[in-house]
């Protein structure tokens, strides 16, 4: 269903709405100042002190507010050009260095396993950059996106699997006690998910979901009815929890999914 150019293409753009929309989250955090900032530097910054003092310094100068800002803009910038100018190898090696830069700013990830999925698409991107020169184009990004395709695919497998474990998802009581610490506050005590059919089923849905996505696989088509629901998911992911990280980051690895389908169905 797509071609590596296609498949590359979709994977270009919507890493960039995911970086940007990062960025501007940053950017935006550091604008309320330290003390609105999470996490900050001066707390963290105790994590270095088995280190070097050339490294705690190096870290010091690194996360100053004002460097941070010109940090976050530059790989907003950076992430902007993929689909504009294509994978530059200054772009992709600066896009994935950078985001190791960010996420030890935050410990490992600001928001979870969105941050590690941004970090796995960037790889996947720089893996093609550097390996084209190399091995030619095709071969270079059928590599890039598998990178993407595995890590995604072996995310939604064992998510799946450790639900599968756990009683309470399998018997509905841990979806709406989930959905209770929603941004929106609990559930209302009529809403439909409260109730026990209505609750198993979906969770059940979910487990299936994400269990069996590396068998969907086998077709294209069917790799992207699964990923059609993987939208519907992280979406409403967003809507409950606000975490709209998950839904962008999660969404750029799709066009790696199904292009890699595409090369299985051969």
């Amino acid at each position: 269903m797509l071609t590596i150019g296609q498949a590359l293409d979709a994977l270009l753009w919507l890493t960039a709405i995911s970086v940007l929309i990062q960025c501007a989250e940053g950017l935006r955090l550091q604008a309320g100042g330290s003390t609105l900032a999470p996490w900050p530097w001066s707390v963290q910054r105790d994590d270095l002190a088995g280190s070097a003092h050339a490294i705690r310094l190096l870290f010091d100068w690194l996360y100053r507010p004002a460097v941070h800002r010109t940090h976050l803009t530059l790989h907003a910038l950076a992430a902007a050009s993929l689909p504009v100018w294509g994978p530059t190898l200054p772009a992709a090696l600066f896009l994935l260095a950078s985001q190791v830069m960010i996420s030890i700013r935050f410990r490992g990830a600001f928001n979870g396993g969105s941050d590690f999925m941004t970090l796995v698409v960037l790889l996947g991107i720089a893996v093609g950059t550097v390996a084209t020169p190399w091995v030619g184009a095709p071969l270079a990004w059928q590599a890039g996106l598998w990178v993407i395709s595995i890590q995604a695919l072996s995310s939604y497998f064992l998510s799946g699997t450790v639900k599968l474990r756990y009683a309470g998802w399998r018997d509905g009581r841990a979806l709406p006690a989930l959905l209770d610490g929603g941004i929106y506050g609990p559930l209302p005590t009529n809403s439909m998910l409260r109730s026990r059919p209505v609750a198993v089923a979906c969770s059940w849905t979910f487990i299936v979901w994400e269990a069996a996505f590396p068998l969907a696989m086998i077709d294209p088509r069917i790799t992207a009815l699964w990923c059609a629901i993987g939208a519907v998911f992280h979406f409403l992911v967003w809507w409950f929890f606000g975490l709209n990280r998950f839904f962008w980051a999660w969404l750029a690895t799709f066009p790696a999914l199904i292009g890699c389908a595409t090369m299985i169905q051969g």
